[in-house]
Formats: C-alpha cells, sequence, structure tokens
C-alpha cells in the first residue's frame, strides 16, 4: 500500500470517526485530556476495528491505555540511557588509583574528546532512534490486534516483520505521517485567534487518524503468529 493510499484510507477512517458524530467527539475531546482513555481507544482502532469503534467499557479502555505507555516506556529506554551516557562519561571521575597523588579526581574523559564522543553517541542516537522508532510502531499494533503485551516485546517476530514491509519504505511512511500531521497543525495554528483551538479540538481527529496509518502499514505485510 502506497503512501498516498494510507494518508487517504486514513483521512476518510479519522473523517468517519468524528464528523457528525457529536457525542464521539466530546468524548475523545476529554479522553485526550485524560490520556489513558485515548492511548486505549487507539489501541482499539489499532486493532483493526473498521469503522471506528464506540467508547464503550471504560475501565478496559483505561488498562489497554496503561499498557501501552507501559510499552512505549520500555521501547524509549534504551534512548533515555543513549542521552544520559555523554553526560556520564564526562562527570563521573575516574577512581583515585588511576590518578596521581594529590591531582584530584578527573573526568573520565577529556572535554576535547568529548566533544567527538558526543557526537559518535548523537549518530548512534539518530540511527537507534529511526530503528526503536519503528520497532515500537509495529510493537503498537501488534498489541492491539493479539491484546497480549508480551507479544510486543517479541523483537525477533518484529523485526521479521518490519523486514517484510520493508524498513526503508517503514521509516518513509512514518515520516510522511509525521509532516502531514505537522504541516496540518502548523496551518490551523496560524489561523488568527481560534488557531490554537482548532488543533486542540482536531487532536482527536489528528490522533485517529495516526493510530488507523500505522495500523494499515503494519497490515501491508502478513504478521507472524
Amino acid at each position: 500500500m502506497g503512501v498516498v493510499r494510507l494518508i487517504s484510507e486514513s483521512f476518510d477512517y479519522a473523517k468517519d470517526a468524528i464528523w457528525g458524530r457529536w457525542v464521539r467527539w466530546l468524548l475523545l475531546l476529554v479522553s485526550t485530556i485524560i490520556f489513558p482513555f485515548m492511548y486505549g481507544y487507539t489501541v482499539r482502532v489499532m486493532s483493526g476495528m473498521k469503522p471506528a469503534p464506540e467508547l464503550e467499557g471504560w475501565i478496559g479502555l483505561f488498562v489497554d491505555g496503561i499498557k501501552l505507555i507501559v510499552i512505549t516506556i520500555v521501547y524509549a529506554i534504551p534512548l533515555m540511557i543513549l542521552t544520559v551516557l555523554p553526560f556520564l562519561m564526562y562527570f563521573i571521575p575516574v577512581s583515585a588509583t588511576v590518578t596521581p597523588a594529590g591531582s584530584g579526581p578527573e573526568p573520565l574523559i577529556s572535554p576535547e574528546m568529548a566533544i567527538f564522543v558526543a557526537l559518535a553517541i548523537l549518530v548512534i542516537f539518530i540511527l537507534a532512534a529511526i530503528i526503536i522508532g519503528i520497532l515500537s510502531t509495529f510493537a503498537a499494533v501488534r498489541f492491539a490486534r493479539t491484546g497480549k503485551m508480551r507479544e510486543a516485546f517479541r523483537v525477533g517476530t518484529l523485526v521479521r516483520h518490519v523486514g517484510r514491509v520493508g524498513w526503508i519504505r517503514s521509516f518513509i511512511a512514518l515520516l510522511v505521517m509525521g509532516i502531514v500531521i505537522t504541516i496540518a497543525q502548523f496551518v490551523l495554528a496560524l489561523i488568527p485567534l481560534v488557531g490554537p483551538i482548532l488543533v486542540f479540538l482536531l487532536m482527536p481527529a489528528f490522533i485517529i487518524f495516526s493510530a488507523r496509518y500505522v495500523a494499515l502499514l503494519y497490515e501491508s505485510a502478513p504478521a507472524q503468529a
């Protein structure tokens, strides 16, 4: 499925989910504030429900939302480590046994070397962010499809699935999705007086669009059982 079709079908899905369905829209708007409910609703959208599901079974929504948040945080841990690693390497002193007597502790690496290390870690961080971003997206959809958290952490299975879809294709598709949403929100925000309000009011549509988009991307190649 091409990117244009992903955008078109996801737009139609999001429009049908809220246009003329004002009660659902209001509930979704509240759910964006009490965000575990919105996370739970995206789980239902990513599960493949068509048309968009109603907001019911609120306890289940909340629980699924919390599970999805936990999955997201776990996948983000390597990136968190890479973020703080340069600072730790600079500020943690070496042991006094490897420094001359009376000289006091010194940084683990010199300030000059720290620049090169930071640049290397930055490159690694960008590559890791792309890979983990793709894997975590597919992990979220796999959790939604199976209803089991452990399925989100079957990394080998997820890697093979992404491989069938295509790593470059997945990256481009997710990048385009981010660009489309960013541009749409930016244009709305430029409208005098009401722009930011419109962005907030349409937030459920953007979230549903994203959830449906990644679900369709996931479906573009058969998932391993």
